[in-house]
């Protein structure tokens, strides 16, 4: 490959290529361009590869060993997202990637209903020229998202190599994620209520492993929905943290993800019958028991305004250098003094 400047790239075509253009080119493509498979189909349809100087933009086209096409990489094009002054607590930050601790109430990326304010608003400005350019846009690379009213924490690539290195890791499962969610009920193996769920089973060490498929619900196509034929394979693992209430009515629950599908762990806590207080799609809004928790805790649950979860913690190895990187994040202001008023 040639020098960064140029962005130019030359590929030669190895032995037993597959038969499609765009299948051999995403093969053997160098690594360090970290080009993915749509990202060359849309270089093909732009006609900026060429064979010999002659356009070739049919992706389906045959090919043979030895064959060298050139691709003109260009320059990272402007994206129409407007860069926003907005500020971030930042845990991480280099050439390739940033590790940002989300507040509550932000969205992560715009969208018809939130086309301003949101993270990548912010990461437009504060990263500014460090993006060297995610699937030829200038823009950071979102290998991972979390709801407008969660907390916590999320990673996002400055780089192309990045951004390909952190999909392979979550793609694969190898991402460490845990969140922090506040429910109804106290998930307990002892429960022959719970023992009877479908998808919930029990492992060592008083977690409880929910396993289910999940798709958008058939009539409200602004929830997901609890399969056990078709959608997308999900798999959650709960831990008891701490008990509130006499008798416990309450309980502080860490979430461990094996997959990241949307609302998962919304969803799959509300399949065990323990939704999250503050979240009214998934059953959180439940009246809080007054004589368990006592007047004052039971109101301040009740006036909770979002869903009680944070993403807590984050590891994962370096696309680029291969440490292992560990994030933790502390509970924010109102989700701490929420525990602490049920804890007093």
């Amino acid at each position: 490959m040639s020098d960064a400047t140029s962005r130019f790239l030359h590929v030669v075509i190895g032995p037993n290529p597959p038969e499609r253009l765009d299948k051999a080119l995403a093969r053997d493509v160098p690594a360090e361009a970290s080009l993915s498979r749509s990202r060359i189909a849309r270089l093909l349809a732009e006609g900026a590869v060429t064979r010999a100087g002659a356009p070739a933009t049919d992706g389906k086209a045959k090919v043979a060993e030895g064959e060298v096409y050139a691709i003109s990489l260009g320059p990272a094009g402007e994206v129409a997202t407007e860069a926003e002054a907005i500020p971030l607590q930042v845990l991480w930050e280099d050439d390739d990637l940033i590790v940002i601790d989300k507040p509550a109430g932000m969205v992560v990326h715009p969208a018809p209903g939130s086309p301003a304010g949101t993270l990548v608003n912010a990461l437009l400005h504060h990263c500014g020229d460090t993006l060297s350019g995610v699937g030829g846009e200038k823009r950071p690379g979102i290998v991972h998202r979390i709801d407008k009213d969660t907390s916590g924490l999320l990673v996002a690539a400055k780089t192309d190599r990045a951004h390909h290195g952190l999909a392979r890791q979550f793609e694969k499962h190898e991402v460490d994620r845990r969140y922090l969610a506040l429910v109804h009920g106290v998930p307990d193996r002892s429960d022959p209520r719970l023992a009877g769920v479908k998808g919930v089973s029990f492992e060592p060490g008083g977690v409880i492993r929910i396993a289910t498929q999940l798709a958008r619900h058939r009539t409200d196509r602004q929830r997901q929905a609890v399969l056990f034929h078709g959608g997308r394979h999900a798999v959650t693992r709960v831990r008891v943290v701490e008990c509130f209430g006499h008798p416990p009515a309450l309980a502080l629950v860490e979430c461990r993800l094996e997959t990241g599908r949307t609302h998962q762990i919304r969803v799959h806590l509300a399949h065990a019958g323990h939704g999250r207080v503050g979240d009214p799609t998934y059953g959180g809004r439940r009246k809080p028991s007054a004589a368990a928790l006592g007047p004052e805790a039971a109101a301040a649950v009740a006036a909770f305004p979002r869903q009680a979860l944070h993403a807590a913690t984050l590891g994962f190895v370096h696309p680029v250098t291969g440490a292992e990187l560990h994030f933790t994040s502390d509970l924010p202001a109102d989700f701490a003094g929420l525990l602490a008023c049920l804890g007093s």
